[in-house]
């Protein structure tokens, strides 16, 4: 009942609204003289409504809000970083104690955001706004919101599993849940869409005022982010449904619309990357165990531009931490590494030409049509991941067939200490088996993709690769195995505390319990092949 009344108020709220605008002339005339008819002609009343969905895709500004929607969750659980700090007496993400106030802001940041800006509503204002003014041309601002709503929600989704989305819309079912199989099928559709429908507006400048992205409003440069983004989410469920991976791979691969051939960046002038400050200003994130085992190891330049030398010069010229240990103060780790020039911009990246190469060599080990040789788009990936980066000497990288992953030793204490999981090489061998030559296209691909945790993370549940170390405290009360790591976040008590009979329904689609320890949709735990 509760549910049902708020949904009444909020469905009152629209029609008051609505019945509003006959008196639009008068109440939204600006006073600095630029009328709603000359805002309705340069589009503002629906480009306006993009700002903050490109801001809460992945919050900039505060850091600290970045720090809650990625970075004590899947920058921590995908090994690229570790935290110094034992926040909470070391009871908290890091050791599997998860923190409902921290985690709650992966989904206010999609359904409220602050001051309720949240992707999913502005989305929809976006779909009423092109349907109130039925101007011409308006549906690609619809295919354009669609295709950043799949960049988002895919993101959330990854995170708990069921989301609301394909029934969000709707004010009478906007609290319904989808399965995160329902959701994938219609992010593909939503994707699908988008592509074939912005075909005819290639060249239409109408959203250039409103593109925070590099891309610039150009509409051909959408579609092919749009197809590479369908291809990542093929290749996500490919081992949970191997023939709709395989259809909508290879419609991505055969597209028109080709894919990125430069990296998705969201421009955010005048705000620091909010690692920078979590890092560089607080001292409370730093460089993980397996970006130093990995990176050492492979003698990989990436290190230099990745990660800082320790403040404590006797610990070398990199020095990580491993997650999940016994830290009682922040000054016992805050010397090791910390995060480097990679975060000294105003711009956030969605996605590299990189990572689409090692999408197409995984393609190619599955056999989809039109994927290309694999070990050609192994390696144009690790030259795209160098080049991206200003790093010299790639080719000598490439043929090395000896370096392997060190072992990690902790500087302080002992009973961190651990083996790396495998001798995975640089060089790709053609003669090894698809596993082998999956686990180095992905450890390659988790490289690339630093520092955006929450898609390194996704791979590391469906893949396995790169093998990253168990937490030694597990706070979990048994929810989470310590082995099988953790797998997702729990429904956040926001969610519970108002919208319970569609959690209750949303839990039903679960292949467990409601809490870290039950795996996605996608995340089959079985053999990659």
């Amino acid at each position: 009942m509760k549910n049902k009344i708020k949904y009444i108020k909020l469905f009152i709220i629209v029609i008051i609204f609505n019945a509003c605008t006959g008196d639009f002339e008068n109440i939204n005339t600006d006073p600095n003289g630029i009328s709603q008819e000359s805002l309705t002609q340069l589009n503002n009343h629906i480009g306006s409504r993009f700002t903050p969905i490109f801001a809460n895709i992945i919050r900039t500004e505060p850091a600290w809000n970045y720090q809650l929607q990625h970075g004590l969750n899947g920058d921590v659980f995908s090994g690229y970083m570790t935290s110094p700090t034992p926040f909470a007496g070391n009871i908290n993400n890091q050791t599997y104690a998860l923190v409902d106030g921290w985690n709650a802001f992966i989904w206010i940041d999609a359904y409220d955001g602050s001051g309720g800006n949240g992707v999913m509503p502005f989305v929809r204002e976006i779909k009423n706004q092109v349907a109130i003014s039925n101007s011409a041309g308006g549906e690609k601002f619809v295919y354009l919101a669609n295709i950043m709503r799949v960049m988002a929600m895919h993101r959330v989704s990854d995170v708990f599993g069921p989301i609301r989305y394909s029934q969000f819309d709707d004010f009478d079912t906007t609290g319904k849940y989808d399965s995160q199989e329902t959701a994938y099928k219609a992010f593909f559709a939503d994707l699908d869409q988008a592509i074939d429908g912005l075909k005819e507006f290639e060249g239409n400048g109408q959203f250039i005022p409103f593109d925070q992205s590099q891309l610039g409003g150009d509409i051909a440069s959408w579609r092919a982010f749009a197809n590479s983004l369908r291809l990542r989410l093929a290749i996500r469920v490919s081992n949970v449904d191997g023939n709709l991976a395989k259809t909508e791979g290879e419609k991505a691969l055969a597209s028109d619309a080709g894919f990125l051939t430069s990296d998705m960046v969201i421009n955010t002038p005048g705000f620091r990357h909010p690692i920078a400050t979590i890092s560089g200003t607080w001292n409370d994130i730093c460089m993980s165990a397996e970006m130093e085992v990995i990176l050492k190891g492979f003698n990989d330049g990436r290190a230099e531009r990745y990660f800082n030398a320790p403040a404590d010069a006797s610990l070398g010229d990199y020095k990580g931490i491993r997650q999940g240990i016994d830290i009682t103060s922040k000054s016992q780790y805050a010397s090791h590494s910390l995060i480097g020039a990679v975060v000294d911009t105003e711009s956030k990246t969605w996605m590299t030409v990189a990572e689409i190469y090692f999408l197409k060599a995984e393609a190619g080990l599955r056999n989809w049509v039109g994927a290309g040789d694999v070990k050609s788009n192994y390696e144009n990936g690790i030259r795209a991941s160098f080049t991206q980066h200003g790093v010299a000497n790639v080719e000598t990288y490439l043929a090395d067939n000896t370096s392997t992953p060190n072992d990690f030793v902790d500087a302080l204490d002992a009973a961190n200490n651990v083996a790396y999981g495998s001798d995975v090489k640089i060089a790709f061998d053609n003669s090894a088996t698809n596993e082998s030559q999956l686990e180095q296209i992905i450890t390659q691909k988790w490289i690339a993709m630093f520092p955006d945790g929450q898609e390194a993370w996704s791979e590391f549940r469906r893949t396995g690769y790169p093998r990253i170390f168990p937490v030694v405290l597990n706070n979990s009360g048994g929810a989470i195995d310590t082995n099988i790591q953790i797998r997702r976040i729990n429904f956040v008590n926001s969610e519970v505390n108002t919208n319970l009979d569609n959690v209750e329904e949303a839990r039903t689609f679960l292949n467990g319990s409601d809490n870290g320890g039950t795996r996605l949709w996608w995340d089959t735990g079985s053999n990659n092949f």
